[in-house]
């Protein structure tokens, strides 16, 4: 069994930057997306389709984006890691021969009243150089070895500020 190094609220500090995520995108990579969110909508298969909406080419669906976001943060937080909030604004579609590069700060590290560690970062997904989408993620981290954001349950899990 693989041993991992447990990331905690104690070794990450303000202004850390997470580790560059780069990640071609393919037709293929938009569909099999649009399919496993079940978004039927034919802008993110059909080409002609989006070019008759005004849009260059199929492009990456919102639950998607979504999903490459919560992949980058927890790559980077560890198996402990829990997801508490994303908010995102997509500026940019993301389209077929595109290359997402992920880039995340470290902006605010707190413990709440209930104990649980949280980590709020800054993610930017962009692609050629300029922002697609912007994402703003609170994450619970271990404040501790021994610590585990996954047993929080009930009134010593809140999520949201």
């Amino acid at each position: 069994m693989t041993k991992y190094k447990i990331l905690t609220t104690n070794n990450v500090h303000v202004g850390d930057k997470l580790p560059e995520l780069s990640i071609p995108v393919s037709a293929t990579t938009i569909v099999l997306g649009a399919m496993a969110s079940r978004d039927w909508r034919p802008m993110h298969h059909d080409k002609d389709f989006a070019n008759n909406q005004g849009v260059s080419n199929i492009f990456l669906n919102t639950p998607t984006q979504a999903l490459w976001f919560e992949r980058y943060v927890t790559d980077w937080a560890g198996p402990y890691a829990r997801l508490g909030s994303m908010q995102f604004q997509m500026k940019k579609s993301v389209i077929p021969g595109d290359t997402m590069l992920f880039r995340g700060t470290v902006d605010k590290i707190e413990t709440d009243s209930t104990g649980c560690g949280w980590v709020e970062l800054t993610v930017d997904l962009s692609v050629a150089g300029d922002t697609a989408t912007s994402c703003a993620i609170r994450v619970a981290l271990p404040t501790q070895e021994g610590d585990n954001p996954w047993t929080r349950k009930d009134g010593q899990w809140i999520p949201r500020v």
